[in-house]
């Protein structure tokens, strides 16, 4: 809704005292976290409640955010996660028949501080430039500190590496999707900062799906008898995630089917021995570019990552945890990362992006057939357990 009232001042600093300053926006306060930008120019209410975005500052760079408003409907989970948010333009007022709230609404309603009217365009080419970095926007009362106080409460906050952050956003107790269609089976899922949309694709190709806590223990999932294993997306540094890691590789041994995206991509990875590492500034948006190597098929994908799998590119090579043979088999056309990993002697394979984007794009959809087909082959086979 347009105002005669000019908002209030608010200011984005960054670690590197780099200082930009605009207007008010969302929630007034103080606000702290790692800055990255996103560069899809649709699906921000996607974007807000993933929870794989817990701890960071998120900037959009499409310029003018807000005009379809907010609804129930597209929640990717129970609440917007990002610490802060920073557009250029907003939207004076809603306009879109499946709007419930404006997007104001829902960033007073969480208590998110954002800032809008800078130049998102500087501040992007400056982070890919220099790096993500910390940053901290300050409004109303933190508005008038000091520039050096302003800047030391940015340089206090943790960096992302080293942060395990799964168990924040995760579900606190195990709930049950019950499968749609004919059934392939049951799936245990942990949960490590999952979104709607994803359980509800798995049940939509015939799993049974149990979320489950990000703490959860290897008899709590075999107690559940699963015929299959899914980690799903996440925040934080997989470095960091030692037990998760050692909880895959005992399922892992066992022969469940596992599959995993984005945060469970690089966990599959350190299980099957290779180092993780951060990127420069991350990939998030939806038009990213993957190349298929076994298709040869380029794919537009949905992601949201700042750490990614160093393993080898091209050829096949042996897992260094003993798992067997293993192939990159998708990787990034802007700047060749690591963006699929296939196990050739065990039934598990992961992808970095987001298969399931609700706000699309979907070219990568056929994941969760290959994976229905992978659980399906090894029942008919007798392999399950």
């Amino acid at each position: 809704m347009s105002s005669t009232t000019a908002p209030p001042p608010a200011v984005l600093v960054l670690e590197d005292g780099r200082r930009f300053i605009g207007t008010s926006y969302g929630a007034a306060g103080r606000t702290l976290g790692e800055v990255v930008f996103s560069t899809g120019m649709t699906g921000y209410q996607e974007t807000l409640t993933d929870p794989s975005y817990a701890g960071q500052i998120v900037m959009m760079t499409a310029p003018h955010i807000g005009n379809t408003g907010m609804n129930d409907e597209d929640m990717e989970s129970r609440q917007i996660w990002v610490n802060g948010f920073v557009v250029r333009d907003p939207a004076r007022r809603v306009s879109n028949f499946r709007s419930e709230r404006s997007l104001d609404d829902d960033l007073a309603r969480y208590s998110i501080v954002g800032i809008s009217g800078i130049d998102t365009r500087a501040v992007t080419r400056h982070i890919r430039s220099a790096g993500a970095m910390r940053a901290g926007i300050f409004s109303g009362t933190d508005y008038s500190l000091s520039d050096d106080e302003q800047l030391s409460l940015v340089r206090g906050v943790a960096e992302m590496t080293g942060q395990n952050l799964s168990e924040l956003v995760s579900t606190p107790e195990t709930y049950v999707v019950p499968a749609m269609g004919e059934s392939v089976g049951r799936m245990a899922v942990l949960d490590l900062g999952i979104k709607r949309a994803t359980v509800t694709y798995l049940a939509e190709h015939g799993f049974e799906v149990h979320v489950m806590p990000a703490t959860s223990t290897v008899d709590q999932i075999r107690a559940i008898k699963p015929d299959a294993l899914f980690y799903s997306n996440g925040p934080g540094d997989p470095a960091a995630s030692d037990e998760h890691v050692t909880l895959l590789r005992t399922l892992l041994t066992e022969g469940i089917p596992y599959f995993g995206i984005c945060f469970g991509n690089q966990l599959l990875g350190r299980a099957l021995g290779f180092d993780t590492y951060k990127l420069p500034f991350g990939h998030r948006g939806i038009n990213q570019p993957v190349w298929d190597k076994v298709t040869g098929r380029v794919e537009i994908t949905a992601q949201n990552h700042g750490f990614a799998v160093d393993a080898p590119r091209e050829g096949i090579t042996d897992s260094p945890s003993g798992f067997g043979r293993v192939e990159v088999s998708h990787y990034s056309l802007n700047d060749n990362v690591v963006e699929g990993l296939r196990c050739l002697d065990i039934p598990a394979f992961s992808v970095q992006y987001h298969p399931e984007a609700a706000a699309g794009p979907h070219d990568s959809f056929y994941l969760f057939d290959r994976f229905r087909e992978l659980v399906s082959a090894r029942a008919n086979n007798g392999d399950s357990k």
